[in-house]
């Protein structure tokens, strides 16, 4: 019979629930929530230490994670994905995409998913979809296939390419680590690559072909609505639909524009009306109430650096990404004008999970996924995109270092290579790598915050101290001794899918780090109550972790294209889930039979 835990597993049990809650919920930022945990590790162990340890043993378990090897390999990783980017050193790739998708839509698509998926495996998932999202967009907009149909199935294919690697997420690094630091020997950076390859053979045909089928096309040729803007309009003392009401003026704008407001208010100069309108029919309305959809003061000056440089001014569509300073800010203290002499006119905001509350308006806080449309010259629109981490997602995009481009291809080989084959380990020369990306110019030490992520970098510590917590109370063994009850007479194929089947409940709906740290200790201790070899069960855990496609708060890149596609809750459930569900009996046959489990 199975007996109650000890004290400190249920509260570590406890901890966790909790962790898995604050991310489900949305209502405080990650960073708070992993700083928090943290806390309360380091305080509860100095209150109540583990049996046989010191009080001050709980701050080196809580804070031990920010010096973790596999933190610094996530880190410098992240820094040589940047100076891929930066460097335009993957734009090739993308030039040739884009003759494809010319050439023939299908195709296009089938190369697009090899290539982002091929991307993946050496590169974090992440900047493949900030490099591919825009070229998808642009493509969608000029008559290629709908946005909304190539951009779940491309990113599903990044997902599958960064499980395939031990560096192709930091989850992995994360299984990976924990893992090597209970015993089992380091794994190399192709070590699984053959078993995803294979269930990529399977998986591939279905994202290809079956997936943008179970997608709406939201183009406008399909008459679905372009995208529309929330803006505020403020009217000119010469207006003149002065002293009419808001229901007069609807009768003067186009059937698309929906205002704001009583619909007896009369108008007076200076007033301000909220606004939902496409770009075009903002324009019209700007046109024909003689409004502003900015500040008049900010408009006069950006038409005065026009006529003093001659530079035309650019509309463009930004879009924000994961890592943006503007998340959480609203157009009022954001200091877009005020800083780069840019106008947002209106925003788009991606829909808005459970626990969001309030009507939104064009002053409402900032979310990833979020789309800005603003108005400036080419040059700050690119300098506000560079620095508040944004993309542009029509008509311009950063100018890459072209020159530096095959060195930090070279710099990113000599660092993959050698921990591929086993001579060095990956921590150092990924270390090494970082370096000469700085050293050689490729990733501008100014710019390094915008290579890592604080948020990334805290989830990942407290990750760890997550799952070394639930390790040494005694919560994996216990967790895992009640699960072998009901796994017992399953045969190994069943116990994998269900280990994988555990995880990937929670990495999609709360964070995959933390389903790392806490299923890999399990992974162990299940081992040894059923009699399976430890490494098929470790890599069930970091396949679930990968699994995350049916619900936009699984991965960030997940949410990074939920607005530009413009997709709801259920169209990444409708299209994920049967893909979970492939990938699982897919990857548990192929470890079966590549660990001789029969």
């Amino acid at each position: 019979m199975l007996e109650a835990p000890p004290p400190h597993a249920i509260g570590a049990i406890l901890l966790t629930v909790a962790m898995f809650y604050g991310f489900i919920s949305g209502r405080v930022r990650i960073e708070i929530i992993s700083l928090l945990t943290l806390s309360i590790i380091a305080l509860g162990l100095y209150i109540a230490p583990l049996p046989g340890h010191a009080p001050t043993d709980g701050l080196k378990l809580a804070f031990e994670g920010f010096g973790h090897y596999a933190l610094v390999t996530i880190c410098a990783l992240m820094i040589m994905g940047r100076g891929l980017v930066t460097t335009g050193a993957l734009e090739p790739a993308a030039r040739t995409l884009t003759k494809v998708w010319r050439f023939n839509r299908q195709l296009g698509l089938l190369v697009t998913l090899l290539l982002a998926m091929f991307m993946s495996m050496m590169v974090n998932d992440t900047p493949v979809i900030v490099l591919l999202l825009p070229i998808l967009v642009s493509l969608a907009a000029r008559g290629g296939m709908p946005a909304s149909q190539t951009l779940i199935p491309v990113n599903s294919a990044v997902l599958i390419g960064g499980m395939a690697t031990t560096i192709g997420t930091s989850t992995n690094l994360l299984v990976v680590g924990i893992a090597t630091d209970m015993g089992l020997p380091p794994m190399g950076v192709f070590h699984f690559t053959p078993i995803v390859l294979m269930a990529a053979v399977v998986a591939i045909p279905f994202i290809w072909l079956v997936m943008p089928r179970l997608l709406p096309d939201n183009s406008p040729a399909s008459g679905h609505e372009p995208r529309r803007f929330r803006a505020t309009l403020r009217l000119g003392e010469r207006s003149a639909v002065i002293g009419k009401s808001i229901d007069a003026v609807r009768t003067l704008l186009p059937d698309d524009v929906r205002l704001d407001g009583p619909v007896d208010q009369q108008l007076v100069a200076g007033a301000r009306l909220g606004v939902l309108a496409t770009q075009e029919a903002l324009e019209e309305a700007v046109r024909v109430l003689g409004a502003h959809a900015a500040p008049p003061w900010l408009m006069e000056r950006l038409e005065a650096d026009y006529g003093r440089t001659g530079e035309d001014l650019s509309v463009v569509e930004l879009a924000i990404a994961a890592d943006s300073n503007l998340i959480g800010k609203r157009t009022t203290n954001a200091g877009v004008a005020e800083g780069y002499n840019v106008a947002i006119l209106g925003i788009q905001f991606a829909e808005r999970l459970p626990g969001a509350r309030g009507e939104l308006n064009s002053n409402s806080p900032m979310s990833e996924g979020d789309i800005l449309l603003v108005a400036g010259t080419v040059e700050n629109i690119q300098v506000l995109a560079r620095a508040e981490n944004l993309l542009i997602l029509e008509g311009m995009k950063e100018m890459p270092r072209t020159a530096k481009a095959p060195l930090a291809l070279a710099i990113m080989a000599a660092a993959v290579i050698p921990a591929s084959i086993g001579l060095v380990p990956i921590a150092i020369s990924s270390l090494g790598g970082a370096i000469l990306m700085f050293v050689t110019g490729c990733v501008k030490f100014d710019r390094v915050g915008r290579a890592l992520s604080a948020k990334v970098i805290v989830l990942i510590a407290a990750s760890i101290a997550i799952g070394k917590i639930v390790l040494d109370s005694g919560a994996a063994e216990w967790l895992s001794q009640l699960i072998a009850l009901g796994l017992q007479f399953l045969p190994a194929a069943g116990v994998l899918a269900t280990v994988m089947l555990f995880v990937t409940l929670l990495t999609n709906f709360a964070s995959n780090a933390t389903a790392a740290a806490v299923g890999t200790p399990i992974a162990f201790s299940l081992a040894q109550q059923l009699g399976i070899p430890v490494e098929p069960l470790v890599l069930a855990v970091l396949f679930g972790c990968n699994l995350c496609y049916a619900t936009p708060v699984a991965y960030q890149t997940n949410m990074l294209i939920m607005s530009a596609g413009e997709y709801k809750f259920g169209d990444y459930t409708r299209t994920g889930l049967p893909l979970v569900a492939l990938m699982i009996v897919t990857l548990s046959a192929l470890l079966v039979f590549r660990y001789d489990l029969h």
